[in-house]
């Protein structure tokens, strides 16, 4: 028998009442909401551009600043800012180590497209980590209402959506020339040793970013459309509108990352639900 309480990770309203009308969205919703559409229609664009590659810094930065936007309007703005910038300096320390002896991910390097770079590691590549690592995040959080998990299976589950991006992100970076492998592996040129790596440092970037923003807050749902957007826009580019395409790339990643965006968005629905018993 249920006992009306909400489910893991759900609050009342700002007026306390089960049930009672959700708060109009906030400015740093509208925002984030704002900066959404101008990264899809950027993705568009370039999608559709000759040359694509010299969309990809504008297209990471309003992904990050999207984030972070959506992250305000659930954690406030100090927490959000403080959970964006470890993931950053997280994502770039394991790069700069990456670069240097090939661990974790493999031996690969960039090459001199994306600028400005730090120590060789282009600046976008960090954001990039910090933007979807809190999307990750909360779409594991959200998730985690479903399969009534903690917070090892929320940080476990957020690891691996975040890696599941780079089953996407690495075949397509690796046909624009932005980076190298020295020794091409099975995966459309990428070494499995890649996703290990992404693991490994992915399990570090939510441990961090959960350290910060645990503290009884629900998903944002912003982030998660975040997340569910990513795995639309990268499945239906590398389906039909990639030269050449690559179903096989559409499929794989599509599929990982889309079981979590599905699992994510569940369980927001349940907690919606919880919220009006």
């Amino acid at each position: 028998m249920s006992s009306g309480r909400p489910g893991p990770g759900a609050t009342t309203d700002a007026r306390g009442a089960r049930g009672a009308p959700r708060a109009r969205p906030s400015l740093p919703d509208v925002t984030g909401g704002i900066l959404l559409a101008a990264m899809v229609t950027a993705q568009v664009v370039s999608g559709l551009d000759s040359r694509p590659a010299r969309l990809t810094g504008l297209i990471v930065l309003l992904l990050t600043v999207c984030a972070l936007a959506f992250a305000v309007g659930t954690y406030g703005p100090f927490r959000a800012s403080a959970a964006l910038c470890v993931a950053v300096a997280a994502g770039y320390a394991a790069e700069w180590v990456g670069v240097r002896t090939g661990l974790p991910f493999g031996d690969y390097g960039y090459t001199d497209v994306l600028r400005p770079q730090l120590g060789g590691v282009p600046v976008i590549v960090a954001l990039a980590w910090g933007g979807m690592g809190l999307a990750a995040h909360a779409t594991a959080l959200a998730a985690t209402v479903v399969l009534r998990g903690g917070r090892v299976t929320r940080i476990v589950l957020g690891a691996c959506a975040l890696t599941a991006w780079d089953l996407f992100l690495d075949p397509q970076m690796t046909r624009l020339g932005l980076w190298t492998w020295h020794v091409p592996g099975p995966y459309r040129g990428v070494p499995l040793s890649n996703f290990v790596g992404w693991l490994l440092v992915s399990l570090l970037v939510m441990v961090l970013i959960d350290a910060i923003t645990a503290g009884g807050a629900p998903a944002s749902t912003g982030l998660v459309s975040l997340y569910t957007a990513m795995t639309l826009m990268e499945t239906v580019g590398f389906a039909v509108v990639f030269t050449p395409p690559d179903p096989l790339v559409a499929v794989v990643g599509g599929g990982c990352m889309g079981c979590f965006a599905v699992a994510a968005w569940a369980g927001i629905g349940r907690r919606r639900r919880a919220w009006r018993t």
